[in-house]
């Protein structure tokens, strides 16, 4: 039976029994990330990188681990592109960040702001100073930094015998530029006395005067191992150098004091010899089309030039053409004035009949007179014959346009004359004019 009097309670909530609020999974995540941010941020870390990878986007992502324990970090692309080396699996590393909790898989994550190799705090101090120092004296300035030659006639190569790098720009000079001299000066890259090596190979290479670029190469490394390239000696040094200078040292998030005193900075030690050495290909393809245009500009001057002279040589007379010519006139002349005195000697013959046969005297004087005039005839035209002239040792003298030269003051010094005699044709030279 059922009693009215009886209270039934309502069971037990479940949030009374967990002994509290019952939170969202979103909230309790954004709780948690506050807590962190509160409680730890900014954090500095120490471990090894493990499953180091860069996305497409720049974004770095690994985890830091020790022998205790690891965490998830993210180092978005802004503060990667800040790093002054490679990260690399097994490597121990500093970092600094704030820790967070990534909601989407509820894990704990450190967002990396900078990341420095372990141990190194020190030498990328120091690094900072001199870099602050040097910039300051204006070597870094880029109006005094050179443009490389197109056409080196010696590339020098400062490095050791016994890098790979030296075998990588040699290669690479091989392949682009064979004709090309390449000159080694050798020096160690790494170690203590790297740095003093490097600046006497260089002041080597100033002194030879051997060479139009000079590369300073490296493979890559820790900051330790590249510390050689660090030097302020070495800087000046390389700031001082008579030609142009590459830097190609560690890969290419590697930089160096030696990267920004250098006219040019590589990537590479690769890079650096590309940059010297324009492909042969290329310049024997500019040289053909120079050349074929070279022989087309003399083709059309040829050209013009054989016209010009077929032209000139058409309009100049020989001086023999103008003594034949006088000759037929000469000649004309001559027939002309026989005709007239067999003409005056026919009208005497027939005056001397009309006489008297009484006046013999009178016509044998007659006589006598026309022979005389015929006589002087005669030698009035041998007199006027050019060749008769020019066996008595005168020259008929025209200039090699054949007209004739009459005057002294229509010559000058060096001018070309052709002088006709008796018997043929000289050329002759003006060497010196004189007025009688």
């Amino acid at each position: 039976m059922f009693d009215a009097s009886v209270r039934h309670e309502k069971p037990p909530s479940p949030a009374r029994e967990m002994g509290g609020h019952v939170w969202p999974v979103g909230s309790l995540l954004r709780a948690i990330a506050d807590s962190l941010e509160a409680r730890f941020n900014p954090v500095a870390v120490q471990g090894e990188i493990a499953g180091f990878s860069r996305a497409a986007s720049g974004h770095c992502y690994f985890s830091l681990k020790d022998d205790q324990g690891q965490v998830r970090c993210a180092m978005f692309r802004r503060a990667a592109t800040l790093l002054d080396f490679s990260p690399r699996d097994g490597q121990l590393v500093e970092l600094r960040g704030r820790l967070g909790v990534y909601e989407p898989r509820g894990e704990l994550q450190l967002i990396v702001e900078s990341m420095r190799q372990a141990g190194q705090g020190n030498l990328f101090e120091q690094f900072l100073a001199l870099k602050a120092k040097l910039e300051g004296e204006g070597l870094f300035q880029s109006d005094r930094k050179r443009l490389l030659p197109l056409l080196p006639r010696a590339i020098g190569v400062v490095t050791s015998l016994g890098a790979a790098a030296l075998h990588d720009v040699v290669s690479a000079l091989q392949r682009r530029a064979p004709h090309i001299p390449v000159v080694v000066y050798p020096a160690s890259v790494q170690g203590g006395q790297a740095a003093s090596e490097l600046r006497e190979a260089l002041l080597r290479a100033y002194r030879r005067e051997e060479v139009d670029v000079l590369l300073l190469v490296r493979g890559g490394g820790a900051m330790e191992d590249l510390w050689a390239f660090n030097d302020e000696q070495l800087a000046r040094t390389i700031v001082a150098s008579p030609v142009p200078l590459v830097s190609g040292v560690g890969h290419e998030t590697d930089f160096t004091i030696a990267d920004f005193c250098a006219d040019v900075r590589a990537p590479t030690p690769t890079a650096a010899a590309e940059l010297c050495a324009q492909p042969q290909s290329a310049w024997l393809v500019a040289l053909g089309l120079s050349l074929s245009r070279l022989q087309n500009a003399v083709d059309r001057q040829m050209q013009s030039h054989s016209q010009r002279l077929d032209w000139a040589a058409s309009r100049v007379s020989r001086p023999s053409h103008l003594v034949t010519r006088q000759q037929a006139c000469l000649d004309g002349l001559a027939q002309s004035l026989r005709h007239a005195m067999q003409s005056s000697l026919h009208h005497e013959r027939l005056r001397m009949q009309s006489l008297s046969i009484d006046f013999p005297r009178a016509m044998a004087d007659s006589l006598q007179c026309s022979r005389q005039q015929l006589e002087r005839s005669q030698l009035r035209l041998e007199l006027l014959d050019p060749k008769l002239v020019l066996q008595r040792g005168y020259a008929w003298l025209a200039d090699l346009q054949g007209q004739p030269v009459t005057r002294v003051k229509a010559t000058h010094v060096g001018q070309p004359l052709r002088a006709t005699l008796a018997d043929g044709e000289v050329d002759l030279t003006v060497t010196a004019p004189r007025l009688i």
